[in-house]
């Protein structure tokens, strides 16, 4: 995949991810965190990570939930990833369950916070 092409499918997975148009990304993107990091985000979104081979979408969304979860202070991003997972056919009943398995392994306080923001969502 051409560098021209990695950017675009990387703004296209912002935009879908953060409900904004391509051009609204973009600007957020660079108004708040500056062109060089924005652009490395941009190649990074469009790369392979998030290109459906062995792993689906769902996959990669429950794994990215998972480390957001587990590191802790990303709630911004964890909100993103939580409302992103329903597009990658993942339910409340899903999420839920597998923030009772991240407790066992990260943390009943992290996976609360977690919970606390899937229920935010809700209103």
């Amino acid at each position: 995949m051409s560098e021209l092409n990695r950017r675009a499918e990387g703004l296209q997975a912002y935009a879908d991810q953060l409900g904004m148009s391509v051009s609204d990304v973009e600007a957020h993107f660079i108004h708040n965190y500056g062109s060089a990091f924005s652009e490395s985000a941009f190649l990074a979104a469009g790369g392979g990570n998030w290109q459906e081979n062995e792993l689906s979408l769902r996959e990669r969304s429950l794994i990215v939930i998972t480390v957001l979860t587990t590191l802790g202070a990303v709630d911004e991003r964890l909100k993103g990833h939580l409302k992103w997972a329903t597009q990658h056919n993942l339910n409340r009943e899903d999420l839920e369950a597998a923030l009772a398995l991240i407790a066992n392994y990260a943390g009943f306080a992290r996976a609360s916070v977690a919970l606390d923001i899937l229920n935010e969502l809700d209103k």
